[in-house]
């Protein structure tokens, strides 16, 4: 169910400089699409899911036949008491081989592999949620510094408007020139708002740029959208699951796997190897056309004896590695779950924040209304009115802040899931 909490309509602000250059439009969706195909990091682990499945292609050829050719030409002669040359001697050759049997190293080597590119697969599926993450503040952040030229801009109006009240109020003598001074300051604290938020644009249209995988922003960008919270809260998620299905996790469950399997492969070692191999080629002097045909067929059988201990200090030292991994999957499993925990704590803060500052603005924006009055009125002082005035600017600007917030939290609770930008807008 998508609830929700607050929405800031993000219309008709714009670049300072936008009338230099045209101005690039994109929404949430535009921005996923676009760094789904570009970004590096992304592009990066697809080149290791392809190195993995080659890798496992090499494991398994040794489970294959082999096939080979062989040609050669050489001289031969002979030297003493009698010399002269026998000539040139030429020839050919097919051979293949088949592996009937080495204690199942060759196929629990291969079983690793596989495992290695399910490793490589969930590596990527950890880089999209980390993408999908830096490319979720980047937009909130651009999102809130549009937001921020627009509240900026208003705030500065008000000031302007309270210049002009106090100026005309000391004019009459009803105000003294200490007001004045502070509503003038109050004004260019408004101006320098205006100044940094239209500054923070830039910025923050070229960390988007970068966050969607961008070499250079070639226009400005301006950001359709709103501060909506689209999880739901309703209930509090099966941790343990989510963490069992996380992308770090089933890595860390492929690597272990991976280890189990070449333990075997080392134990394997011990084995003796049984091949079945055969030739047939044909060989001649001083003609290239050989006519002495050779055949041959067997079983070829290597039975390992004394390696000088490599043996056994392979098998401990993947044993070692075994141990290594599961303590690693343990460790990852834990973290993910305390992750979990306190992102999906963080996210139900900001939503609940944000309904507080909500009714904090609604008071302030009365607040302000009735000491306006009060003040046009002389029923009340002007430091008493000022402080109003300022309370609905800090109420204001909060309120912005707890949205942007809440999109950050939001944004976190999804990484720690483990969710990529695969299905956004598909």
């Amino acid at each position: 169910m998508r609830t929700v909490v607050f929405v800031f309509l993000l219309v008709g602000v714009v670049h300072p400089f936008a009338s230099l250059r045209a101005v690039e439009v994109l929404g949430w969706e535009q921005c996923v699409a676009e760094a789904r195909n570009n970004h590096p990091d992304l592009q990066s682990a697809m080149a290791s899911i392809r190195a993995a499945e080659e890798e496992r292609k090499i494991a398994g050829a040794s489970l294959l036949p082999l096939l080979a050719g062989k040609g050669a030409v050489w001289e031969s002669g002979y030297t003493g008491i009698r010399t002269g040359s026998a000539g040139a001697r030429y020839s050919y050759s097919l051979s293949a081989a088949q592996l009937l049997y080495d204690g199942g190293r060759s196929s629990r080597l291969v079983g690793a592999a596989k495992e290695g590119v399910r490793g490589a697969e969930s590596f990527r599926e950890a880089v999209s949620a980390d993408v999908r993450f830096a490319l979720r503040a980047a937009f909130t952040s651009l999102l809130k510094a549009q937001e921020s030229v627009r509240l900026a801009a208003d705030i500065r109006g008000r000031r302007q408007r309270n210049v002009r009240l106090i100026s005309l109020r000391y004019q009459a003598g009803r105000e003294h020139i200490g007001s004045l001074r502070r509503a003038e300051a109050d004004l260019a604290d408004a101006e320098f708002e205006v100044a940094r938020a239209s500054r923070g644009l830039g910025v923050s249209s070229s960390a988007l740029a970068t966050a969607m995988g961008r070499a250079i922003s070639s226009a400005p960008l301006r950001l359709t959208g709103s501060f909506i919270a689209m999880e739901s809260a309703v209930q509090t998620p099966d941790f343990e699951a989510i963490a069992a299905s996380s992308p770090l996790v089933r890595s860390l469950e492929a690597r272990t796997r991976a280890s189990a399997f070449e333990l075997g492969a080392a134990r394997s070692a011990f084995s003796p190897e049984l091949s079945l191999s055969s030739s047939i080629g044909r060989s001649a002097v001083e003609d290239w056309k050989p006519y002495e045909s050779e055949w041959r067929a067997g079983l070829d059988l290597v039975v390992p004896i004394y390696e000088g201990g490599s043996g056994r200090a392979g098998v401990a030292k993947a044993r070692a590695v075994v141990r290594q991994d599961e303590a690693e999957l343990k460790s990852g499993l834990h973290s993910v779950l305390d992750l979990l925990e306190d992102r999906w704590k963080r996210y139900l803060d900001a939503r609940q924040y944000v309904l507080v500052q909500k009714k904090f603005l609604e008071a302030a924006v009365e607040r302000a209304a009735i000491a306006n009055a009060q003040y046009s009125n002389g029923l009340i002082s002007f430091d008493d009115w000022v402080i109003i005035e300022d309370s609905l600017v800090s109420a204001k600007k909060e309120f912005l802040n707890a949205g942007a917030d809440l999109l950050l939290a939001e944004a976190q609770w999804i990484q720690s899931k483990g969710e990529g930008l695969d299905g956004i807008g598909e």
